[in-house]
């Protein structure tokens, strides 16, 4: 039985992981259903959403593979908000610039979970190093 005791950072770049995500998930939905859809009423877009449920339940479970997946898919949100903050106009062109900054700082969070995590994972619990 190991004294390990995780880094500080681990706990607090999940917990950012995690609030970034649901922020990502309301915005986009608030989004596409009543503050700018693209059709009036709501749209379907509302969707997109869905792929970014999918991560929540293992980061709360704190699986690693899960924030590795996680700072790939985030990346065609940002594009999508990127593209979309610089092609619509009012409030969706906001929206989709407060996406943008969502997803950076989402990456950033997952990324620096993803580092400290190895960093400082106990001596028996980290991979053999492979021969280049």
């Amino acid at each position: 039985m190991s004294n390990f005791v995780p880094h500080p950072l681990i706990s607090r770049s999940r917990w950012a992981a995690v609030i970034l995500l649901v922020a990502l998930i309301f915005l986009n939905l608030g989004w596409e259903l009543w503050w700018a859809p693209l059709r009036p009423g709501g749209s379907w877009w509302a969707l997109k959403v869905l792929p970014l449920c999918l991560p929540l339940a293992g980061l709360l479970k704190n699986r690693m593979y899960t924030y590795r997946w996680l700072a790939l898919l985030v990346w065609l949100y940002f594009i999508e908000g990127s593209m979309r903050a610089t092609s619509e106009a009012g409030l969706s062109a906001i929206l989709a610039a407060i996406s943008t900054v969502l997803c950076v700082a989402l990456f950033a969070a997952v990324t620096v979970h993803i580092r400290t995590r190895l960093r400082h994972a106990p001596a028996d619990q980290q991979a053999p190093a492979t021969p280049a």
